[in-house]
């Protein structure tokens, strides 16, 4: 639930943000008509996202053995990567985002122009926030508290949007990307361990020191219970830990971590 919530909570801000630069400055431009679009532009999105996602759950669900470690191997690498990337891409682009809009909305004469931006906006967002899901889903295998922590974090983030939108400047942004991009990169770390231990068993490497557990907690809130499943689907923490999936964890995040720090120190 909490990976969940952290997930559409960042991609729902970052729609809403989008949402709230576009209208904003259609209303300033004298362009209040051209509203509409924007809406039907992210509502075409939104549905197709849902669909999409819907289907590939339903599809990814009938897998079993050696098919679903495949399956939950690869998605959970593209998740850690496009998730990744996503962070960066963020850091980066956040400052210049704005300007862009409106330098597309300004070259949007139509309508129908308005819309395809909206759509498209909020069809990237919302693909990745697909994939994101579904890897918190096969890490926690938990689909209910996905879909509760998911449907929170929307919730929340459409009230930031809201208050961003009404406020301007008052909320800390840059505080904001910089705290749940810490919390998405030890998300990213665990996927990123889930992808060598699902490989591992995919390949039948069942003996030696790599798969043997670095730890084994027999009982207690770290073996079983609601904040396991917590710690579990969040930092992709295990009962009993492979050394495997204990290094690839580790390989990730030091240098992606550290990468992640330094940039942030020039904001």
């Amino acid at each position: 639930m909490g990976a969940s919530f952290l997930i559409t909570l960042r991609e729902g801000l970052e729609v809403s943000l989008v949402l709230a630069i576009l209208i904003s400055y259609l209303v300033k431009s004298g362009r209040s008509s051209d509203v509409g679009a924007v809406w039907r532009g992210s509502g075409a999105a939104a549905v197709m996202c849902l669909i999409g996602g819907i289907a590939f759950n339903i599809f990814v669900g009938e897998f079993e053995g050696k098919s679903e470690q495949f399956i939950e191997g690869t998605i959970a690498i593209l998740a850690a990567s496009v998730l990744t990337w996503m962070i960066f891409w963020m850091r980066k682009h956040a400052r210049s985002m704005g300007a862009d809009l409106r330098a597309q909305v300004d070259a949007a004469t139509t309508q129908k122009a308005i819309m395809t931006i909206a759509f498209v906006a909020v069809l990237r967002e919302g693909l990745e926030t697909v994939l994101f899901l579904i890897s918190a889903e096969t890490a926690s295998s938990s689909g209910s508290s996905v879909v509760l922590g998911g449907l929170l974090g929307l919730v929340v983030a459409a009230a930031l949007g809201r208050l961003v939108y009404l406020g301007g400047n008052k909320l800390n942004l840059a505080l904001f990307f910089r705290v749940t991009g810490i919390l998405l990169l030890l998300f990213a770390a665990g996927l990123f361990g889930k992808f060598f231990h699902e490989y591992r068993e995919l390949f039948g490497l069942e003996d030696g020191w790599l798969v043997s557990p670095a730890w084994e907690v027999k009982s207690g809130i770290w073996a079983e219970g609601t904040f396991y499943d917590f710690m579990k689907g969040f930092f992709g923490w295990h009962y009993a830990y492979e050394n495997i999936r204990l290094i690839a964890y580790f390989a990730y995040l030091l240098p992606v971590g550290w990468l992640f720090l330094c940039t942030s120190g020039k904001d």
